[in-house]
This record gives structure tokens, C-alpha cells and sequence, in this order.
């Protein structure tokens, strides 16, 4: 790869990492709209937990499988500012891990695919015709 495509890459990184670490922080604690489409016609408090009424919403369990990630945050960390900004950086160097791993593994085989890559990308002479 080019340098010029490596400072791509890396200016690319650093803004995904800033935007999941600081960012998320400032995201809305309100419902998105998804949400709120599952709780039409629930009764919900003041903390947003469903208390009541008939909606998909009120058939919620805890998290079947949880996880370390679970509910955009960090298990352990009491600080939810801190661990959504954490969950989020592992998040993106994860999927950064994941597609560049990708990207290599295409590229390398596409390489081996043609047998010899010189060879096959060497220019062949054409006699013209006069």
C-alpha cells in the first residue's frame, strides 16, 4: 500500500476512534425510534421502565447471552460516560481488526489466483499490422 493510502487509513481510525469515544458520550438518552415504535401502548415511568399496558416492549428480558459489550457499554465499569466511550473504541479496533484481517486474506488470494503475478501483469507485444 501506498503512503499516501496508509495516511488515509490512519487519519480514517482516529476519527472513528474519537467520534465512538467522545462523541457517544453526547448521544440522546431518549428512546430511538425503533424504541419508541415498541412502546406504543405501554404505560412507562419516569425512569422509562414499562409498567404497564399491552406493547412489544413489556415482553423485554434481560439480555439472553450479555457479554462484555452488552447495551452499548463496558460490564464492570460504573461510569456509563466512560464505558459507552470505551465500548465504543473497542467496538471500532475491533471492526477495524476484523475488515483490514478481511481485506489482507482477499488481496493475498487474489494475488495466488492467477498463478505468477508478474508474469500475468506483464504487457504483451502486438505485431502491427502496416
Amino acid at each position: 500500500m501506498r503512503k499516501r493510502s496508509w495516511g488515509f487509513v490512519v487519519s480514517g481510525l482516529l476519527v472513528a476512534l474519537l467520534l465512538a469515544g467522545v462523541v457517544s458520550g453526547f448521544a440522546s438518552a431518549h428512546p430511538d425510534g425503533l424504541e419508541s415504535a415498541l412502546r406504543e401502548g405501554c404505560t412507562v415511568d419516569a425512569e422509562g421502565a414499562v409498567t404497564g399496558g399491552d406493547c412489544p416492549a413489556g415482553q423485554e428480558r434481560e439480555h439472553e447471552i450479555g457479554g462484555p459489550l452488552a447495551d452499548y457499554g463496558i460490564s464492570g465499569i460504573a461510569d456509563d460516560t466512560l464505558s459507552t466511550g470505551l465500548s465504543g473504541i473497542v467496538g471500532v479496533l475491533l471492526t477495524f481488526a476484523l475488515a483490514g484481517g478481511g481485506f489482507w486474506l482477499v488481496r493475498r488470494r487474489a494475488g495466488h489466483a492467477g498463478g505468477d503475478g508478474d508474469a500475468a501483469a506483464q504487457p504483451t507485444s502486438v505485431p502491427r499490422a502496416s
